[in-house]
C-alpha cells in the first residue's frame, strides 16, 4: 500500500467547506450548549473566519480564530476589525504539532470541513484542550454506502492512514477516547455533489497534475454516479471524565 498521504489533508482555502454554514455552526452551538462568555477555539478557521464571527456576534462567545498561515489569517483580522468583534475574537496563528494553548481553557472546539489530524489523535489532542463537559466538533471521512468500491476504500484508507468507519463507529471510537458521543451527521448526496463541483471549479484552474490526490478524490466521486459510498461526517462529543455516569435514557425507560 502506498504511505498515506501527509495531514492536514489538502483543502483549497478558496474552496467552500463541508459543514461551515451558518446553520451547521448554529447547530453546533446548540448542541454544546454554548452561551455568553463560552470560549471556543475555531481551528483552521480559513479566511473568511465566518463561524468564529457568528459564534462571537450571535452567542456572544469569546473565541480563537486559529489557522497555521497568515495569508489565511489576515482577511479574517480585517472581518474582525470591520465588524468590531476585536474584543471577542482572538486571530492567532498555530503550529499543528504544538497548538501553544491552555489544558481545560476551552468551552467547545470547532473543525469545520478540514481533516487537521488522525481520528484518533484528533480526539487526543482536543480533549486536553476542553474544559470539563466541553465539546468537540469535528469533520472527518466516512463510509455512509453498504457496499463501497474497492478503489474508494483504498484510496481513503490510504488517505486518513485507517479504516473508513461508518458515523456510528465514528461514534464508538469517540467514546472510547473519553468523550461522551452527541451526534453525528454526514453530507448527503446533494451536498456532497455541491461540495464537489465547487472542488472541480477550483481545480480547472490550477495547471498541471496537482494537487494529485484531489483530483482522484473528486474522479472516484464522480465514478459513483451521484451516489456517494464515501462522505464526509461531522461528530460532536462532550468530554467525558473517569467514573461519570451514563447519560440517563432518552426514552424514558
Amino acid at each position: 500500500m502506498s504511505p498515506h498521504e501527509p495531514f492536514p489533508l489538502y483543502h483549497p482555502a478558496d474552496v467552500r467547506r463541508a459543514f461551515s454554514s451558518d446553520d451547521a455552526t448554529r447547530r453546533f452551538a446548540k448542541v454544546a450548549q454554548l452561551e455568553p462568555g463560552s470560549r471556543v477555539l475555531v481551528l483552521g478557521c480559513g479566511p473568511d473566519g465566518s463561524a468564529a464571527l457568528l459564534l462571537a456576534r450571535e452567542m456572544g462567545c469569546t473565541v480563537v480564530a486559529a489557522d497555521t498561515d497568515d495569508a489565511l489569517l489576515n482577511p479574517v483580522r480585517e472581518r474582525v476589525r470591520a465588524q468590531g468583534l476585536a474584543e471577542q475574537i482572538e486571530v492567532r496563528r498555530v503550529s499543528l504539532d504544538a497548538l501553544g494553548l491552555a489544558d481545560g481553557e476551552f468551552n467547545g472546539i470547532l473543525i469545520q470541513g478540514r481533516v487537521l489530524y488522525p481520528l484518533k489523535a484528533t480526539l487526543a489532542n482536543m480533549r486536553g484542550l476542553l474544559s470539563k463537559r466541553g465539546r468537540l466538533g469535528f469533520t472527518f471521512p466516512a463510509r455512509v454506502g453498504r457496499f463501497a468500491p474497492k478503489a474508494a476504500i483504498d484510496f481513503w484508507e490510504r488517505r486518513v492512514a485507517g479504516p473508513l468507519l461508518l458515523p456510528r463507529e465514528l461514534l464508538q471510537v469517540v467514546e472510547g477516547a473519553g468523550y461522551e458521543p452527541e451526534s453525528a451527521e454526514s453530507l448527503h448526496d446533494a451536498e456532497l455533489d455541491a461540495h464537489y463541483r465547487d472542488i472541480e471549479t477550483f481545480l480547472s484552474s490550477v495547471p498541471g497534475s496537482q494537487p494529485a490526490s484531489l483530483r482522484e478524490e473528486l474522479a472516484l466521486h464522480r465514478e459513483s454516479n451521484g451516489k456517494a459510498s464515501v462522505s464526509y461526517a461531522f461528530v460532536v462529543g462532550r468530554r467525558k471524565e473517569q467514573g461519570e455516569k451514563p447519560p440517563a435514557s432518552r426514552d424514558r425507560g
